[in-house]
C-alpha cells in the first residue's frame, strides 16, 4: 500500500495540523510504502514573498522531521522538485470540466474569504489531482474538507484512462479520521491559519500558553456541569482523550481555568521534545535539505513511469 499526502507550507503548522493529519502521517510511515511532500507550489496562492517562502518549506519540513517522521521509512520531498508535477497539471487538465472547477469547496471558500480570484486558486484542485496521481497513490489521509479533491482525482482519472484507452491513473482513496476531522479553534471555528484562530505548534511559549488560555468559553460558573459541545470541549476530547477531566466536566466543581491548564500541561508533555528538536533542524538547515534531496530522488523514482506513460498516451 502507498500513502500519500502534503502540507501546504503557507504559514506555522497549529495543532490542528497535528491531530488533524500530521499523527495520523506518522503512524502510516509504518504501514507499507509513505511519501508526504511540502507543497511550496499550492502556498504561491498566497505566500508572495520568495524568502518567506523558502522558510517556510524549511520549518515545515523540520516539523515533520521533528514530530518524529523517519526518511528510512517515509520519503519526505518538496513538491517542486518534481518537475513534472507541472507538466502533468497541464496534460490533465487538458480533460477537467470547467463545471467541476466551478463546484470546487476549496476555491468557493477561498473568494468568500476575499482572497482575490486567480487561475491558481481556480485550477488548485487539478494541481491536487496531480500531487496524488502522479505518485500511483493507494491511499491518501485528508481532512474531511478535503475529501471532495480525492473524489475530483478520481473522476479526472476515470475521464482521462477513458479518453485516452488505457489505465494511465490509479484511482486513489481517502483516509479520514473520524475523531479529528475538524479541529476546533479558539474561536470554535475550525482551527485555519487564515482565521488566527491556531495553537501553533512550534512558536513562543509564552504565546501558545496565552492562545490556549483565551479559548472561547461561556459563563458556566465552577460549581456547575459544563455544556458539551464549546471549543474548549472539543479540544480537551481531542488533545486528552481517555483521560479523567470528563468526570468533573460531567459533575462540576472546576472552572475554565483548570480545564484550559489541564490544556497547557498536555500541550507541554506531548511537544516539548519535539519542539526541541525543531529547535535543532532551523539551526542547521543544511540537515533538512539532505532530506529533501534524497526524498525527491526517491519520489521522481516512483513519478517517472507514470509520466512516460501519460506521455507516450498523448503523443509528447
Amino acid at each position: 500500500m502507498r500513502t500519500l499526502s502534503g502540507v501546504q507550507s503557507s504559514g506555522q503548522l497549529h495543532i490542528g495540523n497535528y491531530y488533524g493529519a500530521l499523527r495520523q502521517f506518522l503512524e502510516l510511515q509504518n504501514e507499507g510504502e509513505a511519501l508526504y511532500f511540502i507543497a511550496n507550489l499550492h502556498a504561491l496562492t498566497t505566500v508572495r514573498d520568495g524568502e518567506l517562502a523558502r522558510k517556510l518549506t524549511l520549518e515545515c519540513a523540520a516539523a515533520f522531521l521533528a514530530l518524529g517522521l523517519d526518511p528510512k521509512k517515509a520519503v519526505l520531498f518538496r513538491q517542486s522538485d518534481i518537475a513534472e508535477v507541472c507538466e502533468l497539471y497541464w496534460v490533465l487538465g487538458t480533460v477537467v470540466p470547467n463545471a467541476h472547477l466551478d463546484r470546487a469547496h476549496s476555491y468557493k471558500d477561498k473568494i468568500a474569504k476575499g482572497i482575490a480570484p486567480n487561475l491558481g486558486l481556480y485550477a488548485y484542485p487539478v494541481l491536487m489531482a496531480v500531487d496524488i496521481l502522479i505518485y500511483d497513490s493507494d491511499v491518501v489521509p485528508v481532512g474531511k474538507d478535503q475529501k471532495q479533491h480525492i473524489e475530483f482525482a478520481r473522476d479526472w482519472a476515470t475521464m482521462f484512462n477513458t479518453t485516452y484507452k488505457g489505465e494511465y491513473f490509479k484511482l486513489p482513496n481517502p483516509s479520514i479520521q473520524a475523531a479529528t476531522e475538524t479541529v476546533p479553534g479558539i474561536d470554535g471555528e475550525k482551527m485555519s491559519k487564515s482565521r488566527k484562530n491556531t495553537i501553533d505548534l512550534f512558536g513562543e511559549e509564552k504565546a501558545v500558553i496565552k492562545a490556549i488560555k483565551s479559548i472561547k468559553t461561556d459563563s458556566t460558573l465552577p460549581e456547575a456541569p459544563k455544556p458539551d459541545g464549546g471549543p474548549l470541549h472539543q479540544l480537551l476530547k481531542v488533545m486528552m482523550p481517555n483521560a479523567d477531566w470528563e468526570t468533573s466536566w460531567r459533575a462540576g466543581g472546576l472552572g475554565y481555568g483548570k480545564y484550559k491548564d489541564m490544556l497547557i500541561e498536555q500541550y507541554k508533555a506531548t511537544f516539548d521534545g519535539p519542539r526541541k528538536r525543531y529547535a535543532e533542524l532551523m539551526a542547521d538547515p543544511a540537515q533538512i535539505e539532505v532530506v529533501l534531496k534524497d526524498g525527491a530522488e526517491r519520489a521522481r523514482a516512483i513519478s517517472a513511469p507514470v509520466v512516460a506513460r501519460v506521455r507516450k498516451a498523448v503523443g509528447l
